[in-house]
């Protein structure tokens, strides 16, 4: 599948939920259920970016759920045929700015300590861990908490 070199990034509506559930199942391993797209989408409190290749198929997406001036990243996802293209950048990126707008001040996220790709994601946007979760993954794995302030990566972008 093509790419556009110019990637635009789009707000994610429940009329993606199919599109997110394919995503999530190719590129997490089927993290989340239909039912929980159909949440994920629909709650006002969330925050959903992808990046589309097709009406019904996307590449890329994010999603944090916003909680007074806290962002809790809950997905971060790119089809394994396009990664290292910076879409995951480009999604957390428009993730983070209209969090910032909606008076987001932190963003939390929890990711798989051995997932060297995520982690340099974050650590390039500043992300800071905090701390740890242990055999947080259904594999047993442990997670790191990394936090990021949100109005201080703001100010210097």
């Amino acid at each position: 599948m093509l790419l556009n070199p110019d990637p635009k990034t789009i707000r994610l509506q429940r009329t993606h939920a199919l599109s997110c559930l394919k995503l999530d199942a190719l590129a997490l391993n089927g993290l989340w259920t239909s039912d929980h797209w159909e949440r994920e989408l629909s709650d006002p409190q969330r925050i959903c970016i992808g990046i589309a290749a097709s009406a019904d198929t996307l590449l890329a997406m994010a999603c944090g759920w916003v909680v007074l001036d806290e962002l809790q990243i809950t997905v971060l996802a790119v089809d394994p045929e396009q990664r290292r293209r910076g879409l995951g950048r480009a999604v957390l990126q428009k993730l983070l700015v209209d969090a910032s707008n909606a008076g987001v001040r932190q963003a939390i996220l929890d990711v798989a300590e051995d997932n060297l790709a995520a982690n340099s994601l974050y650590s390039s946007f500043g992300f800071q861990t905090i701390g740890r979760r242990a055999r947080y993954y259904r594999d047993g794995k442990d997670a790191l908490i990394r936090s990021l302030d949100v109005q201080r990566k703001n100010k210097l972008n």
